[in-house]
């Protein structure tokens, strides 16, 4: 493909993502298992442990196996194949030299910092644990990641780090959350709402309202597709083998509102938009 054939077709991607709010992916994928990789598939993608009388379960099966998997060949180092095309794009270099993950990340914890012997859920933790400072903040940590590679890494190390503050992640997606009624004083949900569409979230939003108790909070990012990067972003993640949903944030206000949360505190990044909520 030439480049001009590319630029064409990507700006063509940017104009449906203006008009449509949705981000298609390209006619070529890339990064998706082949045959042959479909039995490696099953060890990197793990098959989550749904409650059968959860509705959502089977419905969310497919999309959330294919964001783990996305994140499993991260998280090992794999190789990602990409067209030259993407490759020359500044968003790519500055992914592939560990840039990028900076400026995307949520600081969660400055409109809701855990606070002294709060149990906190953060869900999509990744290697949270290891990388943020729970224990200056002397929070109780709980998990739930897709990802068995975060997943089994955090649970290896996160006693050893420190076993008093450090309760386990559980393997689930957000919209079937494993954990007990008014469990929780914070709940955290950052870094990866843009793979699943709005419905999905209308679930997760009612899942976290239930873990949480009386008067907690909810501190959650959302991609907004007015951000200059976004749909650079957007696109750089398609062909990493994620499909990204860029919906206008009055979409999600109005599904935020129209679930009983009330917004109390808002922060603007380079790509995300953090809120804290309550119920």
């Amino acid at each position: 493909m030439s480049v001009d054939t590319f630029a064409q077709r990507l700006e063509e991607k940017r104009l449906v993502v203006r008009h449509r709010a949705h981000f298609f992916p390209p006619t070529t994928v890339y990064n998706q298992p082949s045959t042959a990789e479909n039995k490696l598939m099953s060890k990197q993608s793990p098959s989550f442990p749904f409650n059968s009388n959860n509705p959502h379960s089977d419905k969310w099966q497919e999309r959330t196996s294919q964001v783990a998997y996305r994140f499993n060949r991260q998280y090992q180092n794999q190789t990602f194949e990409l067209p030259p095309e993407v490759q020359s794009m500044p968003i790519y270099q500055e992914w592939k030299a560990g840039i990028l993950a900076g400026r995307a990340v949520s600081p969660f914890w400055e409109i809701a910092q855990p606070q002294k012997n709060q149990h906190c859920l953060d869900i999509g933790c990744g290697v949270s644990f290891l990388i943020y400072p729970w224990r200056d903040w002397q929070a109780f940590f709980y998990g739930q990641e897709i990802s068995n590679i975060a997943r089994d890494t955090l649970n290896s190390r996160g006693s050893q780090l420190n076993s008093k503050l450090f309760k386990g992640v559980e393997l689930g997606g957000a919209h079937h959350l494993n954990y007990g009624l008014d469990q929780f004083d914070l709940a955290i949900a950052t870094g990866f709402s843009c793979y699943f569409p709005l419905e999905y979230w209308n679930t997760v939003l009612g899942e976290v309202q239930r873990v949480l108790k009386s008067g907690g909070h909810f501190v959650f990012d959302i991609l907004n597709p007015q951000q200059p990067l976004s749909e650079d972003w957007a696109v750089l993640e398609t062909y990493l083998g994620a499909e990204v949903f860029l919906e206008p944030l009055t979409e999600w206000e109005k599904m935020i509102k129209a679930a009983g949360a009330k917004v109390v505190a808002q922060q603007s990044g380079e790509l995300f938009e953090l809120y804290k909520v309550r119920f």
